[in-house]
């Protein structure tokens, strides 16, 4: 099996992340999400923002996510060269 080559963008650098769950989340758990800020939106979603070091540390806010049992509506990663 070959292994998928990266393309730009998905190198698994740093970069910035958003991860919008649905209900509002509260601001306490700022520091649990790495220091991601917390924003609730009017939809009554909240958006988790900020920069991400790399695939495992995504992954790692994702692990998070699923263990708290929130419902996952959408995650967008921009690498370091589209989030300045």
């Amino acid at each position: 099996m070959n292994k998928p080559q990266a393309t730009p963008g998905t190198d698994g650098g740093t970069g910035w992340c958003q991860i919008r769950i649905r209900g509002h989340l509260d601001q306490r758990w700022t520091s649990w999400f790495d220091g991601l800020t917390v924003t609730h939106d009017g939809d009554g979603t909240t958006l988790l923002q900020g920069p991400v070091a790399d695939q495992a540390a995504l992954h790692g806010l994702l692990t998070k996510v699923r263990d708290m049992g929130l419902p996952l509506v959408s995650v967008t990663h921009q690498s370091p060269e589209r989030s300045e």
